[in-house]
């Protein structure tokens, strides 16, 4: 399966969890794994070399298998000096511990999917987004060349448009 997907059609992504209490299945039209999230709350999460690599996918197609298995963390986070706790909320499965998708109120249409529980092939981008490196772990190497783009924090291209401009979307 090439990188390039001109005229496909959206495609069905399955997930599971590493014991199989947890499946899913949802439908996106962003499915390269090209953004890799160094910050503290994705790596000590979601583990897999230091930081974790979410697609998008339509959370109306969501499907959730073992939904008594699922459950919910919401980080404490900073916001203007308080403690809070952050709206994304990390959906796991509570039998294993695999980190499967992540949801948040602030964007209803979307789920993020985490690369590492999609079972499904996914494609292998061409670049890769190396985000949140102000909070990367020390030991983390992060590989150079221009395919290999690098942020101290959120790139302003969202996922939707990094996904267009290199015509890799999925209608």
């Amino acid at each position: 399966m090439g990188s390039t997907m001109k005229g496909k059609r959206m495609r069905t992504l399955e997930g599971s969890c590493h014991c199989g209490a947890v499946t899913f299945s949802v439908k996106s039209r962003t499915p390269q794994p090209y953004m890799h999230c160094h910050c503290s709350i994705c790596r000590k999460t979601a583990g897999g070399g230091g930081y974790a690599i979410n697609i998008m996918g339509e959370a109306r197609t969501l499907k959730v298998s073992g939904r008594a298995n699922l459950s919910v963390y919401r980080a404490r986070i900073e916001d203007d000096g308080k403690r809070i706790h952050s709206p994304a909320r990390r959906h796991f499965c509570k039998c294993c511990g695999s980190a499967l998708f992540i949801s948040d109120p602030r964007w209803p249409k979307w789920v993020y999917p985490h690369a590492s529980a999609i079972d499904t092939p996914l494609p292998k981008p061409k670049e890769t987004a190396q985000i949140m490196l102000d909070s990367r772990a020390p030991w983390v190497a992060v590989a150079g060349g221009k395919r290999n783009r690098k942020f101290t924090e959120f790139p302003d291209q969202s996922i939707e448009d990094w996904h267009k401009t290199r015509g890799v979307y999925e209608k």
